[in-house]
């Protein structure tokens, strides 16, 4: 039986694992965690005796990790008590939240669980193959534990992103690679679920190259080989150098679509109150006027972009709105396109982005068809303890079902328009996608989260679209990071205090956006999550066969 030290470091390394990993993240943005942090917890996966429960160590690493990663969630009970900033709202809001925070950490943290059971089970490393064998016994099974875990991982993080209430696939393991230029760029292959691959590939390899040595070392071992390690390193050389052969090559034949960005910086509560709006509507009125009105009969944009919920009143909520888009749109050639809600008693209530272009009647709408589980709707609305919250969400909104883009007369691009955390959920962005000059548009309202780091996150999740999809990417946020980013996944332009530096700002973001003329299909466009399709099929058909061997043993 284990003796009470051995049972505490059991507990103590995973959550060191998942401590550490927190710092890949933004606010931190410390990448090199991201090729450390699993040695902890495959200390206790590979080489622990008497594990009985891996499962539960993998979910004590996922604990350690979304808790504070997600922290920022406990905002959106604040906000909903009334905060315009990180105040203390009472005792029964801040429950709410830190209830939130641990529920969706807890429901996330089975993904880790999940990942350590499969693992040890069926990824472990022979001992003595790694350490007794010839060099190609102990690299092929030091090659297949490595790709079987780094497969396995990639597999939980595409079902944590597809299942239970829509799935909630943030802050995978690729995402912490947001700020390599060269890494991320594979993720026109596989998704940023398949970047997530590499981290756990190479880190187990490592590990099993350390422990050849160490059996050497203390005289129990005899093989020497590092073969596997360096496979993976040209594995990850590989990734390198295509990522540097997109980043080189040229990009000419483009189309440029002038674009203005606005950021009203509005409180939610100011939004919901309306005490606000004559001079919200004013506001959006002079910035559109300010960069789109026509001067010696041209204007100096092409599109204006407001963000998520920026009208005060639902589209169809004011006969006025009308004459009001009529009047704005007169005063030059350009198209806006501004989030709203539109409610109707036939299709029933929607979170939509509008493209106007000439007139009031002239326009396009998109229905967001990703709705936010708990924010636009309300799960098992009659189910208990879900039916709590009924007074909280009184109405769900319905989701659209179009993906058929938008489309920009002049000059003519068409518009992917994301709505909200959409641009960060590549399957939904994917199905978009034609053969023809397009431009990624994201508008939201972060004003849920305060001044917290959740503006940072949601954009280093999002960048990943432009690059998946290789068409430049918008995003135009209430408050927030409104910013620009190229097919490279580069952020060109980004609204922000030019003395602070912060982005909980209010103003506009001129800029221009480089659509290439011949829209690429790349392949993750074309197949989607295929890789880790195939891996979650793989580890499937390997579950399904190591119990049916059991059973006819036993």
């Amino acid at each position: 039986m284990p003796s009470l030290l051995q049972r505490w470091t059991l507990r103590a390394l995973p959550l060191l694992s998942g401590g550490l990993l927190v710092f890949a993240y933004p606010r931190w943005n410390q990448e090199w965690v991201v090729w450390f942090w699993l040695l902890p917890l495959l200390w206790v996966l590979w080489t622990a005796k008497d594990l009985k429960r891996p499962f539960w160590a993998g979910y004590l690493a996922g604990v350690a990790f979304f808790v504070p990663n997600l922290f920022w969630i406990r905002h959106s009970s604040r906000v909903i008590a009334g905060a315009v900033d990180n105040q203390w709202m009472g005792v029964g809001p801040e429950l709410m939240g830190l209830g939130a925070v641990l529920g969706l950490s807890g429901y996330c943290a089975l993904y880790f669980g999940l990942w350590a059971w499969f693992v040890h089970r069926h990824a472990r490393p022979s001992l003595q193959k790694l350490t007794q064998g010839n060099w190609q016994t102990s690299t092929l099974e030091s090659l297949r534990c490595a790709a079987l875990a780094g497969g396995a991982w990639v597999a939980c993080e595409w079902l944590r992103s597809t299942t239970v209430f829509t799935g909630f696939g943030w802050n995978g393991l690729g995402v912490a690679l947001h700020q390599n230029r060269v890494l991320i760029q594979c993720v026109d292959l596989v998704g940023v679920m398949g970047l997530s691959f590499l981290p756990v590939f190479v880190v187990c390899t490592a590990w099993n190259a350390l422990t050849r040595m160490a059996h050497l070392y203390r005289g129990t071992g005899t093989c020497r080989t590092r073969l596997d390690f360096t496979l993976a390193m040209i594995v990850l050389l590989a990734a390198a150098g295509y990522g540097v052969m997109r980043i080189t090559a040229p990009t000419n034949d483009v189309i440029t679509v002038r674009t203005t960005l606005v950021q009203p910086n509005v409180a939610q509560v100011d939004a919901w109150s309306g005490r606000l709006a004559p001079e919200i509507y004013q506001r959006l009125k002079d910035y559109t006027r300010l960069y789109a009105e026509a001067r010696d009969g041209q204007s100096l944009t092409d599109l204006v972009i407001w963000p998520e919920s920026a009208l005060p009143v639902h589209l169809h909520g004011l006969p006025e709105h009308e004459s009001y888009f009529n009047e704005l749109l007169k005063v030059g050639d350009f198209s806006l396109l501004t989030g709203t809600e539109i409610h109707t008693e036939a299709e029933g209530s929607h979170v939509s982005a509008v493209l106007f272009h000439g007139s009031y009647a002239s326009r396009q709408e998109y229905h967001k068809v990703h709705l936010v589980p708990f924010g636009e709707y309300l799960p098992l609305r009659d189910i208990p303890p879900f039916s709590f919250l009924r007074g909280v969400l009184p109405g769900d909104f319905t989701p659209g079902t179009s993906t058929e883009p938008l489309k920009l007369a002049k000059p003519e691009v068409q518009i992917i328009p994301l709505i909200c955390f959409e641009d960060t959920v590549g399957r939904l962005a994917r199905r978009f996608v034609r053969p023809e000059p397009q431009m990624i548009v994201n508008i939201t309202n972060d004003g849920w989260f305060l001044h917290s780091a959740q503006t940072e996150v949601h954009t280093a999740n999002a960048k990943f679209r432009a690059v998946e999809l290789r068409r430049p990417m918008v995003r135009a946020t209430n408050t927030g990071v409104t910013c620009f980013i190229d097919t490279l996944g580069t952020v060109t332009g980004k609204l922000a205090d030019p003395e602070t530096g912060s982005c909980f700002i209010e103003g506009c973001l001129p800029g221009e956006v480089r659509v290439p003329r011949n829209g690429e299909l790349t392949l993750y466009a074309r197949h989607g999550d295929w890789f880790a399709i195939s891996f979650l099929s793989l580890c499937g058909f390997l579950g399904c066969f190591r119990k049916m061997a059991e059973k006819r043993k036993g």
